[in-house]
């Protein structure tokens, strides 16, 4: 087969393949809403799709990771940006702030929020999805502390100030959810980049909140 070919197929089968793993989240997140998660097997969904389970099974280890898909691929960007983020000359907090804004940018599909919203309500339901998003909320503040030890210069290794600062930094995240979540009308990035402004602007005065007897 020509190169030229070769890569024109290439990119077509990239595009099938993320073509399926939308279908499968989009009709997943649906069918979870409306009928329940316990209720929907692995079978209907893939049966829905028109996909086998070996394919689902390609592209998603169980149907909790595709009910939190969404919010693990805002997540996976952040890592990959924060790998080749420049620190600058500010501090961790600010490098991490700014990595998840600008990441949270990035995630351009028109129904994202929406699917965010819809995953984050499952989990709030359903013990197994709430596990896997503990688990995945735990590997992924793993992997970026390894990506900051990397590629900060620390005078201690062991500094619990980075995993102070990642802590933070995920604490804020989910408080913004929250606040994001309970908003009427449709959900939009843009709501969700203005919660998390808010809360990180407030993560100072946390420290100095004067603790006043009633």
């Amino acid at each position: 087969m020509p190169l030229r070919y070769a890569g024109a197929m290439t990119t077509l089968r990239e595009r099938k393949k993320q073509q399926t793993r939308d279908a499968l989240i989009g009709t997943a997140l649906e069918l979870f809403t409306s009928r329940g998660f316990a209720t929907v097997t692995l079978d209907e969904l893939c049966d829905t799709v028109g996909v086998s389970k070996r394919t689902f099974f390609r592209t998603f280890g169980s149907k909790e990771e595709v009910a939190l898909a969404p919010s693990e691929d805002l997540w996976n960007a952040f890592l990959a940006r924060l790998r080749v983020a420049d620190p600058g000359d500010g501090t961790v907090m600010d490098l991490l702030r700014a990595t998840l804004l600008d990441t949270l940018g990035e995630m351009t599909g028109d129904d994202w929020a929406h699917r965010v919203l819809l995953g984050r309500r499952l989990a709030a339901d359903t013990p197994s999805v709430q596990a896997r998003g503990l688990y995945f909320c735990e590997c992924t503040s793993r992997t970026a502390l390894e990506i900051l030890h990397t590629r900060l210069a620390l005078d201690d290794p062991a500094d619990p100030r980075l995993r102070l600062a990642m802590d933070m930094l995920v604490s804020a995240f989910h408080l913004a959810q929250e606040a994001w979540a309970e908003e009427p009308g449709t959900p939009s990035r843009a709501a969700f980049a203005g919660h998390l402004n808010r809360v990180f602007d407030l993560l100072p005065e946390s420290f100095t909140l004067t603790a006043s007897r009633r």
